[in-house]
C-alpha cells in the first residue's frame, strides 16, 4: 500500500499516543499500519501540514539527552532515586547493559534479555534506549522509550526526557499531558515484556519525567502519575478495528506512494473514512488534508467532538440548521428539540433589538426635523 520499494515508516509512541485519542479513523489507522509516511503523503496531496519539531528543537533536546545521560546516567539514577524510590539504596555504581543488536527484532530481543538479568540481579540498571514491541490492531510497533530504570527490588519505571522547561517546579500541563499519554504507550509495552517473566516483575505507574530547570540547562525532575493515560490508550487501542479487516473494504490496487499523482492520490485516500477533529491538527500531519474535506462535506466533527456529541444524529451543518428552522428531524429529538429553541431565541432576541433600532431611529429623525425653542 506504501508503495513498491518505499521504506515504512515506523510507529513510535507518540503516533500511537494520537492514534489512541482518535480510535475511530481508519484513514490514520490503515496508513500507519501500513508504514505510510504521513508527511510525505500530505504534501504530494497539497495540503502540507507544520506538524512535529523543528531541527533546532531536536537539537537542543539531544543535547539536554546526552547531558542528562552523561557519566553512565548517574545524574538520571539520582532524580529516579530521589523523585522514585528514595527509600533505597543510592544507586551507586549501577549497571547499564549495551543493548545493541541488529534490527529492531534484535534490539527488543536484547532489551527483553537485559531486564530479566536487571530484575534477577538486584541492585539499579539503566537501560538507554530500550526497544520494545507492541502489537497494536494486528500491525507490531517497535517503541523506543527514552530509557528505562530497574530498581533494588526489581521493579520497572520509565523515563521520558523532554526539552521544555520546568519552571518553579511545574511544567506546562499540555506538555506534561503529552508526555504522560506518550509514557503510558511504554508502559503498556513494558507489561508485555513483564507478562512472559516468572514472577513478573512490577511496571510502575509513576513514570520520571525529566525536564531542563527555569532557563538553565540543568535537569529537574517530577513524578508522573500516568496509571489514567494508561487505561484510556489500553482501552482505545483495544477498540482499534484490526488492519486486514480496513484492507478488505478498500479497492483492489489502493496505493498511497507519495510519486503517484495528486488525482489518484486523493483518491486512493477518499477510500478510507477518516474521523476528522480540531485536536487532528497538533496529533496527524494529514490534518490540514482531511479539515478541507471536511469543511466541503460540511461535517459537524470539524467544530469539535464534544458539540459532534450533542448533536446526536445531525452529522452535517446543513442537517443541524434545516433542524432549527424546523424543516427536518424529529420534534421529540432533544438535540433537535433543543436547536429549535435556541432558534427561536435568537429570532425573539434580533426581533427585539430590530424593534430598538427603529426606535432609536425614529427618535433621531424626530430631533433633526423639530424646531428650536
Amino acid at each position: 500500500m506504501r508503495g513498491p520499494d518505499v521504506p515504512a515508516k515506523a510507529l513510535d509512541a507518540r503516533a500511537l499516543a494520537a492514534l489512541a485519542a482518535n480510535p475511530g479513523c481508519a484513514r490514520r489507522a490503515i496508513l500507519d499500519g501500513a508504514g505510510v509516511d504521513k508527511a510525505r503523503l500530505a504534501s504530494a496531496l497539497g495540503a502540507p501540514s507544520g506538524f512535529g519539531q523543528s531541527q533546532f528543537a531536536l537539537t537542543r533536546g539531544n543535547a539536554f539527552e546526552a547531558k542528562v545521560k552523561a557519566d553512565g546516567g548517574a545524574e538520571l539514577l539520582r532524580l529516579a532515586h530521589a523523585r522514585l524510590d528514595p527509600g533505597a539504596e543510592p544507586p551507586e555504581g549501577a549497571a547499564v547493559p549495551d543493548l545493541t543488536a541488529h534490527g529492531p527484532e534484535g534490539r527488543t530481543a536484547r532489551t527483553s534479555l537485559a531486564l530479566r538479568e536487571a530484575t534477577q540481579a538486584g541492585g539499579w540498571t539503566l537501560l538507554d534506549h530500550p526497544m520494545l514491541a507492541l502489537d497494536v490492531a494486528g500491525s507490531l510497533a517497535f517503541l523506543e522509550p527514552d530509557a528505562v530504570v530497574v530498581h533494588p527490588d526489581g521493579s520497572w519505571s520509565v523515563v521520558e526526557i523532554k526539552s521544555f522547561p520546568m519552571l518553579d517546579g511545574s511544567a506546562d500541563p499540555a506538555k506534561v499531558g503529552a508526555a504522560a499519554r506518550q509514557a503510558a504507550v511504554y508502559v503498556l509495552a513494558l507489561e508485555d515484556v513483564a507478562a512472559r517473566l516468572d514472577p513478573a516483575p512490577v511496571v510502575r505507574h509513576r513514570i520520571l519525567l525529566v525536564c531542563p530547570k527555569d532557563f538553565s540547562n540543568l535537569p529537574a525532575a517530577c513524578a508522573v502519575d500516568v496509571r489514567k493515560q494508561r487505561a484510556v490508550t489500553a482501552r482505545q487501542l483495544t477498540r482499534l478495528t484490526r488492519i486486514e479487516e480496513i484492507a478488505e473494504t478498500l479497492p483492489e490496487g489502493t496505493c498511497f506512494a507519495p510519486d503517484r499523482g495528486a488525482e489518484e492520490l486523493t483518491a486512493a485516500v477518499a477510500a478510507v473514512p477518516a474521523t476528522y477533529a480540531p485536536e487532528c491538527l497538533s496529533a496527524c500531519e494529514l490534518a490540514f488534508h482531511c479539515r478541507e474535506r471536511s469543511r466541503e462535506e460540511g461535517a459537524v466533527t470539524r467544530l469539535g467532538r464534544p458539540l459532534r456529541a450533542e448533536l446526536g444524529g445531525l452529522t452535517t451543518v446543513e442537517d443541524v440548521l434545516a433542524a432549527a428552522r424546523g424543516e427536518q428531524g424529529d420534534p421529540d429529538d432533544p438535540a433537535v428539540a433543543a436547536l429549535r429553541r435556541a432558534a427561536a431565541l435568537r429570532a425573539e432576541v434580533l426581533a427585539s433589538a430590530q424593534a430598538l433600532a427603529d426606535t432609536a431611529s425614529a427618535d433621531a429623525a424626530h430631533r433633526e426635523v423639530a424646531p428650536c425653542p
